[in-house]
């Protein structure tokens, strides 16, 4: 298919999110060409059957041949990638890099790994193009509807992409869009990876809190659907809250809830799992995540637990509860969990800042973050705040707001930890948040015990609480060694 009339942008990948991504552009008065690899036998037609369907009478060209697409496209182009995270992307590059011309965008808006995103604009910029990594957060309603958009990469490419990536962009309840410049290189792409492992830490705790509201209180559906619409309106205000409460509402075709006909195996894509890989190579604790990350995989493995059970049955003792108590426990655990995951994941985006020198605007993150995306949260407010402040928190926890509100919800989350440890009900990701609280606020921790260790079998070295720090000494601990010490570093 051939036009006279060039198009503003170009979107290749017609599914879920392409082709909703598409219409929303569309619908913001911005004229589309989209193009669709196809694969014949498995994939004909796709672009056919979109633009004789939803893109039907709209301002949406379709090809099926990609030198076409890019000709129609008015230049410099900017070409919105939507496919596969990994080789599909290279691949893509590598058709696209001899049809473009000097000056041209290219935007992978996928979840790619924000080292693939470092290469790739460097690539590109070394032929004279410039390349976005832009996360994506919202799913298919966010994507037609307004997303959170996190771009970083070539900072020339801004300028010309800004006004289409706002323009379908969410907005938040001030009218601001939920979409700004990140930084340079992968940090877009980085960002949506911290996102996306806070999104795993969200709701691994969302279901710790329905699990404890099933089996220490044996409420019924309806009656934590309305808990949940309740925590809906107030602190705990959120996207993953208000479909928890639809979700425990649902009944299938058969009259059924559909909540409790659904196999506890959870599904992953990776991005949870990058999110602790790099949080590690920085240094950093990401426990929570990591602990939310491990969950998925221990559920994967349904038959192994069914044999387990039968092993070690669990033993409850069935006590009577003060419902209003235990559902106000249950909000403290899960509110107070909930900020040490942003805490943590927010840590993470400092570090990686400060290690790439992508000078990362902390607040500006937390504001893109409180419209379309999937963890936006009425607090994110509160972060975006404690970051804009004069005196800016070393560690958000440390926040004047923040050290207020887990004051206040501390003794409700510890007793309902150990309550649900009494009565065997598993509450990993609650008690990881309290443990990672209890260590961060104690000045002492048995890391003496580790070095010491270390030093005695590897010779590792340690400092000492009667000398300034950063002297390192090595004991001769069993009288047979000698004064050969390993050099001191840290992975």
């Amino acid at each position: 298919m051939t036009t006279q009339n060039k198009t503003n942008i170009g979107l290749i990948g017609l599914a879920v999110m392409g082709e909703n991504l598409a219409l929303n552009m569309e619908s913001k008065g911005w004229s589309v060409s989209v193009y669709n690899r196809t694969v014949p036998g498995v994939e004909e037609g796709i672009v056919d059957r979109f633009i004789n369907g939803r893109a039907k009478g709209k301002n949406i060209q379709g090809f099926s041949d990609i030198v076409s697409f890019v000709q129609s496209i008015s230049t410099p182009r900017k070409i919105m990638m939507m496919v596969r995270a990994g080789n599909a992307v290279d691949q893509l590059m590598d058709q696209l890099f001899p049809l473009l011309s000097p000056g041209d965008i290219l935007i992978d808006g996928g979840n790619s790994n924000y080292e693939d995103t470092n290469r790739r604009v460097a690539l590109a910029e070394s032929k004279g193009f410039l390349f976005v990594g832009s996360g994506v957060s919202g799913g298919e309603e966010g994507a037609l509807t307004g997303a959170s958009i996190m771009p970083g990469g070539s900072i020339a490419a801004w300028p010309q992409i800004q006004p289409i990536l706002q323009s379908i962009a969410a907005k938040a309840a001030d009218g601001t869009p939920c979409c700004q410049w990140v930084g340079p290189a992968g940090s877009g792409h980085f960002v949506k990876m911290i996102h996306n492992g806070i999104e795993y830490g969200d709701m691994q705790l969302i279901s710790e809190a329905y699990w404890v509201m099933k089996n220490l209180l044996d409420l019924k559906n309806e009656e934590m659907a309305d808990v949940f619409a309740s925590w809906n309106e107030g602190k705990l205000r959120s996207y993953l809250i208000e479909i928890t409460a639809n979700i425990l509402r649902h009944k299938d075709k058969s009259g059924g809830y559909l909540i409790d006909k659904i196999v506890d195996a959870a599904g992953q894509k990776g991005t949870g799992k990058w999110s602790v890989i790099n949080a590690m190579e920085l240094g950093m604790p990401l426990g929570l995540i990591a602990t939310a990350v491990f969950e998925r995989n221990l559920s994967a493995q349904k038959e192994l637990r069914e044999k387990a059970m039968r092993q070690f049955p669990h033993t409850h003792s069935q006590p009577v509860y003060n419902k209003k108590e235990l559902i106000q426990q249950i909000f403290s655990a899960l509110y107070a969990s909930k900020l040490v995951s942003y805490a943590q994941g927010f840590a993470v985006l400092q570090r990686a800042s400060d290690s790439f020198g992508w000078n990362l605007d902390l607040s500006s993150i937390a504001r893109m973050w409180r419209g379309g995306c999937i963890i936006r949260s009425i607090f994110l407010n509160d972060i975006a705040a404690a970051f804009e402040a004069t005196q800016k928190p070393q560690h958000l926890l440390l926040a004047p707001y923040f050290k207020n509100e887990i004051s206040t919800l501390l003794p409700g989350w510890k007793n309902l930890v150990a309550e649900a440890m009494r009565e065997e009900l598993p509450v990993p990701a609650f008690s990881s948040a309290l443990n990672y609280f209890y260590s961060l606020t104690s000045a002492n921790l048995p890391a003496n015990m580790i070095q010491a260790q270390r030093d005695y079998f590897g010779a590792h070295t340690f400092e000492r609480v009667d000398e300034l720090r950063g002297q390192f000494y090595h004991e001769n601990w069993t009288g047979r060694g000698g004064n050969t010490k390993s050099g001191t570093y840290n992975v």
